[in-house]
């Protein structure tokens, strides 16, 4: 009896760990990112260019969507689609190579251009 009863208790524990530990837990899907990275901040725009090197960027996903609000009067970033690039970081979605954002757990890195803006970051946590 007692054998059986250690046998259910193993399976029963196995079970748990099993479906707790998802393969699925896909990166874009968790609040992981979001929150605030401090570093060198700045924006440019035909005749505006702003910058520092005690600024901050705070992240906030929406929906499916990320949105990246700059500190110091830099406008916000917003809408941007990721994908997963392994188990720590998320890119965004666009191959293009002058709309570059990667977030991991600790860093962010922004160099991003659209309809003549230019934001760029270089954050910690």
């Amino acid at each position: 009896m007692k054998n059986i009863l250690k046998l259910l208790s193993v399976l029963l524990i196995g079970s748990l760990v099993f479906i707790s530990c998802s393969k699925k837990d896909d990166p874009t899907d968790n609040n992981l990112f979001v929150g605030s990275y401090e570093g060198s901040i700045g924006y440019v725009k035909e005749g505006e260019n702003k910058s520092t090197d005690n600024g901050k960027v705070t992240v906030v996903k929406v929906g499916n969507n990320y949105n990246f609000v700059f500190s110091d009067g830099i406008p916000d970033l917003k809408g941007v689609q990721f994908k997963s690039d392994g188990a720590t970081a998320v890119i965004s979605v666009d191959n293009d190579e002058s709309k570059m954002i990667r977030i991991t757990a600790n860093e962010l890195t922004i160099a991003y251009t659209k309809d003549g803006e230019a934001w760029v970051a270089n954050c910690t946590r």
